[in-house]
């Protein structure tokens, strides 16, 4: 198996004041760490464990929830730790912006559709920007660990920025406020990596 733990590429508090530290190292080396731990108890053994995490994800129905559950969580934090940086914020540039702009409107349209994905999604679950099978960026968003890689879902694609709304993500700094912990992600956001991602996945 070729599956790694991956390392925070900031220190806990580096995200302060919008993500605190604690959270963040509870949500990092308890969450995320347990995640994977189980994950690869799951897949231990079984036919496909020297395949991809996508090539998984594209046929999850037929596997039980321990892989599904666990390997969407595993998969999810990385995406959401690399969508943020202590360097984050303000704006997308070059053909990032220009996909933004062309599937949106704006930026502030983008920011709107996502955080209101982010903010009605009931429960426990994310919100994604993806980019589909023609190229097209979209917002959607999941329930639990789900991803838009998965067969389950209704609107597929390849993630390029994930947020977490499990209440585990927040409640420290925010207790029930989701709508600003949404709002706070966005003075965090690594666009650069974003970008990278955007021009991987087309």
């Amino acid at each position: 198996m070729s599956f790694s733990f991956p390392e925070l590429p900031y220190a806990y508090d580096a995200l302060e004041p919008h993500m605190d530290a604690r959270t963040m190292e509870l949500h990092y080396s308890k969450h995320h760490q347990g995640y994977f731990n189980k994950f690869m108890a799951a897949i231990e053994g079984k036919p496909n464990a020297n395949k991809s995490l996508e090539e998984i994800f594209s046929n999850i129905t037929n596997e039980g929830a321990g892989i599904r559950n666990n390997g969407g969580g595993y998969y999810n934090h990385g995406i959401f730790w690399n969508s943020m940086s202590p360097n984050g914020g303000g704006a997308p540039s070059g053909e990032l912006a220009d996909a933004i702009n062309s599937a949106f409107g704006s930026l502030d349209k983008l920011k709107e559709e996502f955080s209101n994905a982010a903010k009605t999604r009931f429960g426990s679950g994310w919100a994604w920007l993806i980019v589909d099978k023609s190229g097209n960026l979209k917002v959607t968003s999941t329930a639990n660990q789900d991803n838009p890689l998965m067969n389950s879902e209704s609107v597929n694609g390849t993630p390029i920025m994930g947020l977490d709304v499990w209440e585990h993500a927040y409640y420290l700094n925010y207790q029930n406020r989701r709508p600003d912990y949404v709002a706070a992600f966005w003075n965090v956001v690594n666009w650069e990596y974003v970008a990278q991602q955007f021009s991987a996945a087309k």
